[in-house]
């Protein structure tokens, strides 16, 4: 039976949320073993590699965030051979491994048959992961993130076994379906189904927020493995409180979110920046109540400035280098 601590925590990707950025920022506080990209979108041609780097550029400083943390590189799509070539291309760049997107429940992906509508052509999945697997080096993990179904579970184990036998190194399962979405609860116990069925990793995935979460998790999956997004996300700290470590506090995490706005301003226009800020804070609001008062305080704010000027901060500024600082900062967390 698996304890409370996870032997491997994975960082997941969210479109529109979880960018390098963010990545950066989390993976400084600490225990996450592997980050995941955003999906990169393949559909009928060869992309150049400035379309990787842009998306993730941990390939820049040899697949790995400024923490050090490896970082595996997503691809969406349904043709297996145009997904082998761009696989190829992504591995020769350098990241820590190549996953495959078979759970993004979003309508306009599903609509251009990528993501979790693949869960109704177990056959597909086999043939995409075979031709990823044999262009990506035999070094080189391959791995897949599914959910439950598409519309339902009835294909779930078949969609499993076609993924492992394909040749995939590790398989991530959101315990939901299409259908469900987001919405409470995840399934969890249905992952310990398939992972009786297939001979490699499953890590479990979806409606984690808090250290009892990840121990029902662990309990009903049967994994030793989990991966968390929003639950990370409003909590940065629970990585470490599933480790057994103290967690950082509010006038910790305080700095993270100036050091988060100047991440995102040389890539964000100037008029996206204060809701990209608002946006982290409001998902922090779930777990620490002083982000409660700071989203009132800045919730009519636009300006990224003006925003992060009137959150107080507990500890000295950012300096020049917030890299460097920030690094030495949260090493006493």
């Amino acid at each position: 039976m698996p304890t409370a601590a996870p032997r491997l925590i994975l960082l997941a990707p969210m479109e529109g949320v979880l960018d390098h950025s963010l990545r950066d920022v989390l993976t400084r506080v600490g225990g996450i073993d592997r980050c995941v990209s955003e999906f990169i979108r393949v559909t009928d041609q060869l992309l150049p590699p400035r379309v990787f780097t842009r998306l993730m550029p941990e390939l820049l400083t040899g697949g790995r965030t400024p923490a050090g943390t490896p970082v595996r590189g997503q691809l969406l799509g349904s043709d297996p051979a145009c997904l082998a070539d761009n696989a190829a291309v992504l591995a020769s760049l350098g990241p820590d491994g190549v996953d495959l997107n078979f759970g993004c429940p979003a309508k306009i992906v599903n609509r251009h048959r990528g993501g979790a509508v693949l869960l109704d052509e177990p056959e597909l999945l086999h043939a995409i992961v075979s031709a990823v697997r044999r262009a990506v080096p035999a070094g080189m993990p391959v791995s897949a993130k599914m959910r439950l179904g598409n519309r339902d579970e009835s294909r779930m184990i078949e969609c499993a076994q076609a993924i492992a036998d394909a040749g995939a190194d590790e398989l991530v399962v959101h315990a939901r379906t299409r259908v469900h979405g987001y919405r409470p609860p995840a399934y969890w116990d249905r992952v310990a189904h398939i992972r009786a069925a297939v001979p490699i990793r499953v890590v479990a995935n979806g409606e984690v927020w808090s250290l009892a979460d990840a121990q029902r998790c662990l309990a009903e999956s049967g994994c030793d493995a989990l991966m968390l997004g929003r639950g990370l996300v409003s909590d940065p700290g629970l990585a470490l409180a599933l480790r057994g470590a103290a967690e950082p506090t509010w006038a910790d995490l305080l700095p993270l979110l100036h050091l988060y706005g100047q991440l995102i301003a040389p890539r964000v226009a100037p008029r996206h920046r204060g809701g990209r800020i608002k946006q982290w804070l409001n998902m922090l609001r779930k777990r620490h109540p002083q982000a409660q008062m700071a989203y009132q305080t800045v919730r009519t704010l636009r300006d990224a400035d003006d925003i992060l000027a009137c959150l107080p901060l507990a500890q000295a500024a950012v300096a020049a280098d917030p890299v460097a600082d920030q690094s030495a900062h949260l090493a006493t967390v």
